[in-house]
């Protein structure tokens, strides 16, 4: 009896749609099942990926100001967190903000009940006093929501380099619409990966183990798994580049040779030529100009920039006007 898949429909459709564009991609978020969550802890612990353990840093060394900042003259605030992950770098900020006895309650919002489920079960563990209020559903829905029943000041975080992955215009305009979801005096706390040496940069994409290269190459053997597709990944090379001048990072699968692939599941059959790219992600690198700019843009004015000890990253304090 032969073997047969069921098919996710919108993956199925995502994949294509990305492959069918000149040139070639694949969306990004799709990295994330069980195996890329591994690789990405794992990458998460290299000694050339300075991104979590410089955000790191500023969250534990400037939790005081942080708090300080976030209240302003206020008495009490909301915390909405959007993609809080595994919630590592949060935890140290709700930890000293509990014994603080601030008046506050934290809100993650998450589009999956599950995700949310996960969170809320670990930071009650590691913060038993905290008011936590979890809010399933897409960012705009929910915010929208919380805006129109507007009791206290929110206060946005949107920790990591999650925004770079955005690429500039769609970053400015994910911004902008955030922004038209607040009430004046709002406030944004969000994470930049800052501009520096390019050997850095690209080091962090390119590591001397080859996780990241795993990490990239683990979609194929995603795309093979849920929809009976045969990629060899021998037959690509992850190519990541850095643009100084823009500070852009793109990731890209290089076809070692002319090849076709075909999607059993779905009956999609993709040709590839001799050394054709296929673009799996960007990360965008900004400069405080960069950033004053989308606060500018986004209708927000920027209160204070938090940076690590080599300035290699920040966490940028905004208000909505």
């Amino acid at each position: 009896m032969e073997h047969t898949i069921e098919v996710n429909k919108i993956f199925a459709k995502d994949v294509v749609n990305a492959l069918n564009q000149t040139p070639k991609q694949l969306p990004s978020m799709y990295f994330y099942n069980a195996e890329g969550d591994r690789l990405f802890q794992k990458i998460m612990a290299l000694d050339e990926y300075y991104l979590t353990r410089a955000e790191m840093e500023i969250v534990k060394s400037h939790r005081a100001e942080i708090l300080k900042s976030f209240l302003g003259g206020d008495a009490n605030f909301r915390l909405v967190e959007l993609g809080a992950g595994d919630g590592t770098k949060t935890k140290v900020l709700l930890e000293h903000f509990v014994n603080e006895g601030t008046d506050f309650v934290y809100s993650p919002i998450d589009i999956s009940q599950s995700v949310l489920n996960q969170l809320e079960e670990g930071v009650l563990k590691a913060v038993p006093n905290l008011k936590i209020d979890c809010i399933q559903g897409d960012y705009f829905k929910a915010l929208s929501e919380l805006n129109s029943n507007h009791l206290q000041k929110e206060v946005l975080l949107f920790l990591g380099s999650t925004i770079g992955n955005f690429g500039l215009e769609a970053g400015k305009n994910f911004l902008k619409e955030l922004s038209n979801n607040l009430s004046s005096g709002d406030m944004l706390f969000i994470g930049f990966d800052l501009m520096k040496d390019p050997r850095v940069v690209l080091a962090a994409y390119d590591d001397r183990e080859g996780v990241t290269r795993d990490f990239n190459l683990n979609l194929l053997k995603r795309i093979n798994d849920e929809l009976d597709a045969d990629f060899d990944v021998d037959k690509f090379q992850h190519y990541p580049t850095y643009n100084p001048i823009t500070g852009e990072t793109k990731s890209y699968l290089v076809s070692r040779e002319a090849q076709q692939v075909h999607f059993k599941a779905i009956d999609y059959t993709l040709e590839l030529k001799q050394w054709e790219a296929i673009h799996t992600e960007v990360s965008q690198k900004y400069s405080f100009q960069m950033i004053e700019e989308f606060a500018q843009y986004a209708g927000f004015k920027i209160v204070r920039h938090f940076t690590d000890s080599k300035e290699l990253f920040v966490d940028s304090l905004w208000e909505k006007v």
